[in-house]
C-alpha cells in the first residue's frame, strides 16, 4: 500500500549529495514508500573548504550535523556516502538502507588538454609514462596518497576541495597534472567522459563504502526500516558491512590510510580485499580472504585480525600520533 505521509530527508547541499537524496526519495517513492520532504543541511565539512580533511577532523565532518538533526528527530533519515560514515554509529541510529554500488574504483582524471594519455586502467608504469616521474596530483585522501606515493615517489600531492565542477575546472586551468577522485561520483554526476583511467587494486585500494549511498535512520523507527528495506540491494549492503567490520575492528576513522573493498563472487560468497599503508608509503600489509554473505562481519574481523597479525596496528599508531602533531594536540 501506498504511503501518503511524508518524511523529511537531511543531506548536505552539494551537487553529489543532492544527487544521493533526490536517487533514495525517488526509490522510496518507487516502492510504494513515504514522499520525501529534502532538508539541506550545512556541515562543518561544508564550512571548511579550505583546510585539509586530515588537519580539521577527516570526513566525519560532513556527517556530524546531519546526525545530530537526526538524534534530535529535526529529520526522518540522512542520506550519504557511506564511506564518510564513521565506522560505530552514535548511539539511537542505524543504516536501514544501502542503494545498489557504483563503481567503487579511484579514477585518474586528467586536464582535458592532455587527450586519452591513459586509457582503461593505469598501473605504476602507465601512470608515470603519462603525468611523468614528478606530477602534481590534487587529492584530499591519505590513503590515495599513502598507496601512491609507493607507485610514484617524486608525486607531489596537492589537497583540492569543493564541488566536482570545481575541482574539473581547477585541473583544466593547469593547477595540477591530475585529480583522483572517486570514479563513481564521476559516472553519478554524468562525468564518466573525464574518467582517463581507473586504478587497479593492485595500485589503490578504494576507501571502505566507496560508491555506496546508506540511508541512515534513529534504530527504532521500525516503519522507515520497513521502508527501506524495500529499496537495499542485499550484495551492496552485505559488502558494506564487511568494509565497514574492517575499520572498526582496526580503529580507524575516516581519514586513516585503510583500503577495503568486497566484490561478490558468487551468490552466498564474497571476497575481500584489504589493505593498510604508512602515510609516507614505505610499509604497507594486505590480506585477501572469503566468506559467506551469511556472515559478512566475521570476514571484515578475520581480515583485520591478518593485517593487525602483519603489522597495520603499528602503522595506524605512527598515523595518529602524525596527525596529531600535525594538530597540535596530543595522541
Amino acid at each position: 500500500m501506498e504511503s501518503h505521509h511524508s518524511v523529511r530527508l537531511g543531506t548536505r547541499g552539494s551537487q553529489l549529495a543532492l544527487y544521493q537524496a533526490t536517487t533514495v526519495a525517488r526509490r522510496l517513492a518507487e516502492t510504494g514508500g513515504p514522499r520525501c520532504e529534502i532538508v539541506i543541511i550545512k556541515t562543518s565539512g561544508d564550512r571548511l573548504q579550505e583546510a585539509p580533511l586530515s588537519e580539521v577532523g577527516g570526513k566525519r565532518l560532513f556527517v556530524k550535523e546531519i546526525e545530530d538533526a537526526l538524534l534530535r528527530h529535526e529529520i526522518d533519515l540522512a542520506v550519504h556516502s557511506s564511506k564518510d560514515m564513521p565506522a560505530v554509529l552514535p548511539e539511537g541510529l542505524a543504516i536501514a538502507g544501502v542503494l545498489p554500488r557504483e563503481d567503487p574504483l579511484d579514477a585518474v582524471v586528467l586536464p582535458q588538454r592532455a587527450g586519452a594519455a591513459l586509457d582503461g586502467r593505469a598501473d605504476a608504469d602507465q601512470l608515470v609514462a603519462a603525468l611523468g616521474q614528478t606530477p602534481s596530483i590534487g587529492t584530499s585522501s591519505v590513503r590515495r596518497i599513502a598507496q601512491l606515493t609507493r607507485l610514484m615517489p617524486g608525486a607531489k600531492f596537492l589537497p583540492i576541495r569543493g564541488n566536482l565542477d570545481t575541482r574539473l575546472r581547477k585541473l583544466d586551468s593547469g593547477d595540477y597534472d591530475a585529480l583522483i577522485l572517486a570514479a563513481a561520483g564521476l559516472r553519478r554526476l554524468g562525468f564518466e567522459s573525464r574518467i582517463s583511467a581507473t586504478l587497479p587494486l593492485t595500485a589503490c585500494v578504494p576507501a571502505p563504502g566507496q560508491g555506496i549511498i546508506a540511508i541512515e535512520v534513529r534504530a527504532d523507527d521500525s516503519e522507515l526500516h520497513r521502508a527501506l528495506a524495500a529499496i537495499t540491494d542485499t550484495s551492496a549492503a552485505a559488502a558494506l558491512t564487511v568494509e565497514r567490520a574492517v575499520v572498526e575492528a582496526l580503529g580507524g576513522g575516516c581519514q586513516t590510510p585503510i583500503g577495503a573493498l568486497a566484490t561478490l563472487v558468487d551468490a552466498d560468497t564474497l571476497e575481500l580485499v584489504a589493505a593498510v599503508i604508512a602515510l609516507d608509503g614505505s610499509r604497507a600489509v594486505r590480506a585477501t580472504e572469503r566468506g559467506s554473505l551469511a556472515a559478512a562481519a566475521d570476514l571484515g574481523a578475520r581480515v583485520a585480525a591478518r593485517l593487525i597479525d602483519q603489522g597495520a596496528g603499528e602503522i595506524l599508531e605512527d598515523t595518529r600520533r602524525a596527525q596529531a602533531a600535525v594538530e597540535g594536540i596530543q595522541p
